[in-house]
């Protein structure tokens, strides 16, 4: 805004300088130009008079050459004096013979020997000098007795304009520079509460506290505008405020209750009789669901609160650990669980965002898949053939982490509905709180990436999470041929229980 401001105030200074400084040049010039002329036809003037009475008197030849030079050497020009005929009386500076026979023939001097009451002023160039000259005819009464021509030298006037033109263009350039000083000031005078109203936004676009904004400065529209964002950011950080203490309070407010009725529920296990089972069961199984829709419930909670910053997040070492902490559980049930890929280095992402990403895709995966199956973990690079995308390729480096397991699968349109809050397929099993995929979505565009489903080759599903990749902490080396492909594989032991088939949804 400063830079916009200053720049209006500098072109309408250049503007209004160029419409006064360039007409009151050219009037200068003019000026100049008409009193030289007026000064050399008052000159030639007084010659031509003081010609006429030597003439007359006959002393022509005595006190004209005096009159000629003498007056040259005033003005800092030439005179010449000629009679009827046109033959040279005076002069100031020496002729030649080829001049002297043609002077009747010059323009000037031709046209004040008609005896017209016209003078002819010309401008000529002379030796690489500009002059200016003025013919008169020399009269004694009505009968033409010669002329006079004087020469002046336009040099010092055309010094002189060129030097108010330079004055001229000095002051403007001054001007422009005071201009640009007290312009500089009042943009950033005018600027400040725009300034004040952009650090707060970002401070309440970060998380921080919104700190009112001053409505006493600038003009009214600046003053309106802080008050109705001081309105704003007070009712945005009451609202998270509110978010804040809802979801700290409900982690415990939901838990306990929860936890005390699965208690309760255990405990009437031996006082309930056979029949009565399998609903206890059921009671138990949809405790179970409810927990896991609160703990979800609340995860998304405090994404949708978080403010936080990505950071540099190693992928390989996350997925190493998070596929150390499932395999038990994975053994248990009979599947194996396999970490595969060739992707390394780090990715940008919101802190423990790639964890929670693994634990529900591998809890869906394990849910879903029949024993003895794999399920494999694999981050790899971003594929080639993408890259020419133009969404893509102006973007930063990408990789893909990749949950791929070899359960029923679903369909194109379950495949298309699965990130919606609370949707489960139609024909999954209890448990399940359609929460978890859903929380992976969105944990995916909080770092930057995207999340979607495909088709495993196996006839399972393919979850597929795109990160970016986090830059170089130090310049990059030289650039190497790259090593063979590999894969590193780390299987857990053979699973020696089995378990019977259980299908769900995401």
């Amino acid at each position: 805004m400063t830079r916009r401001l200053l720049l209006s105030y500098l072109t309408l200074a250049a503007l209004l300088l160029v419409c006064l400084e360039f007409p009151l040049g050219f009037l200068y010039s003019r000026g100049e130009r008409e009193r030289v002329i007026n000064a050399a036809k008052d000159e030639a003037e007084s010659v031509s008079a003081y010609a006429a009475l030597s003439i007359a008197a006959g002393r022509a030849a005595q006190d004209l050459p005096e009159r000629a030079a003498h007056c040259a050497a005033r003005i800092g020009g030439k005179v010449l004096i000629v009679d009827g005929s046109g033959a040279l009386l005076a002069t100031s500076h020496p002729l030649t013979e080829r001049e002297e026979d043609s002077l009747a023939s010059w323009p000037g001097i031709a046209a004040a020997l008609r005896g017209t009451a016209t003078e002819d002023v010309r401008t000529s160039t002379i030796g690489g000098v500009e002059y200016l000259a003025v013919a008169t005819p020399v009269r004694h009464g009505a009968e033409g007795q010669g002329a006079v021509r004087i020469t002046v030298p336009t040099r010092m006037v055309s010094e002189r304009v060129h030097h108010v033109w330079l004055l001229l263009a000095l002051g403007g350039l001054a001007a422009l520079a005071a201009v640009a000083a007290l312009g500089f000031v009042i943009a950033r005078w005018t600027g400040r509460p725009i300034r004040e109203l952009e650090h707060a936004t970002k401070e309440l676009a970060v998380g921080g506290t919104a700190v009112p904004v001053a409505i006493t400065k600038g003009p009214p529209e600046v003053r309106s505008l802080a008050a109705t964002f001081n309105r704003t950011a007070a009712r945005l950080e009451h609202l998270l405020s509110s978010q804040r203490a809802f979801a700290g309070e409900a982690s415990h407010q939901l838990k306990t209750p929860l936890a005390a009725l699965r208690l309760r529920l255990e405990n009437l296990e031996n006082d309930i009789a056979e029949r009565g089972r399998g609903s206890l069961a059921a009671a138990l199984t949809e405790t179970d669901r409810l927990a896991r829709m609160v703990e979800g419930l609340l995860a998304m909670a405090r994404l949708d609160e978080s403010a936080a910053e990505r950071e540099r997040v190693d992928l390989g070492q996350v997925c190493a650990e998070r596929h150390h902490a499932w395999s038990p559980l994975f053994e248990r049930h009979g599947v194996w669980l396999v970490l595969a890929g060739d992707a390394e280095g780090e990715v940008m992402a919101l802190p423990g965002a790639v964890e929670q990403i693994l634990d529900n895709l591998l809890s869906n995966a394990l849910r879903v898949s029949p024993p003895g199956t794999t399920v494999t973990i694999a981050p790899r690079p971003y594929p080639a053939h993408e890259r020419r995308f133009p969404h893509r390729a102006s973007g930063p480096g990408r990789v893909e982490l990749h949950v791929v397991d070899e359960g029923p699968g679903m369909s194109e349109e379950q495949r298309r509905r699965a990130f919606d809050r609370f949707w489960r397929a139609p024909d999954a099993p209890k448990g399940g709180t359609g929460l978890g995929l859903a929380l992976v979505q969105r944990l995916a565009h909080a770092s930057g990436g995207e999340a979607l489903l495909r088709g495993a080759p196996t006839g399972g599903l393919d979850a597929v999470v795109t990160l970016p990749t986090a830059g170089p902490r130090h310049p990059a080396p030289p650039v190497r041929p790259p090593a063979p492909h590999t894969w590193r594989c780390v299987p857990t032991r053979r699973p020696g229980r089995p378990r019977s088939r259980d299908r769900s949804a995401a």
